[in-house]
């Protein structure tokens, strides 16, 4: 049975989509609501036109952790419509600090507005170009799921809920 590639998850909340996605798109403060995400710095970019907004191109180094793990990746925005879409790429990754440049995955973010404030789909696309069975016997061992899509399913639905609560407060 192949993998599945993709999940997303959405959540209402009372905030119009500019707030939303100004919050999201702020990668240093993922943290806040993210499962796995310990912090992010945002690489310096010499003549980036929006130092204070995120854009497309510009790259961040994120922390994680799960369980005693810990590992850092670097990413690329490759979306930043203002109140409609933030996505990024996870392209390097490393222990200490991103070094194997590798396709791991792409996350995106898109804000509907809905009656009484808007609609936030989280999506987590698997980039791995590896074959199923390496795929199965890794995500096993790292997630103790299936695979990696049932185990982001949670790490969405926890995020979106950690955003709503946040957000609505």
């Amino acid at each position: 049975m192949a993998r599945m590639k993709e999940v997303s998850d959405d959540v209402l909340i009372a905030v119009d989509p500019s707030t939303a996605y100004e919050h999201v798109s702020d990668v240093t403060q993922m943290p806040r609501w993210s499962p796995e995400n310990t912090g992010a710095v945002i690489d310096e970019s010499p003549g980036a036109e929006h130092a204070d907004d995120a854009y497309v191109g510009m790259t961040f180094v994120g922390s994680n952790a799960r369980g005693g793990v810990r590992w850092r990746t670097r990413c690329e925005v490759t979306a930043a419509d203002r109140g409609r879409r933030f996505a990024f790429r996870v392209s390097e990754y490393g222990f200490r600090r991103p070094f194997l440049k590798v396709p791991i995955a792409s996350w995106a973010y898109t804000f509907e507005p809905v009656a009484g404030g808007c609609r936030v789909t989280e999506t987590w696309t698997d980039d791995r170009g590896w074959p199923d069975v390496v795929a199965a016997i890794f995500d096993r061992i790292a997630t103790r799921k299936p695979g990696f899509a049932e185990f982001q399913r949670d790490n969405i639905r926890r995020t979106l809920d950690g955003l709503k609560a946040e957000l609505e407060r």
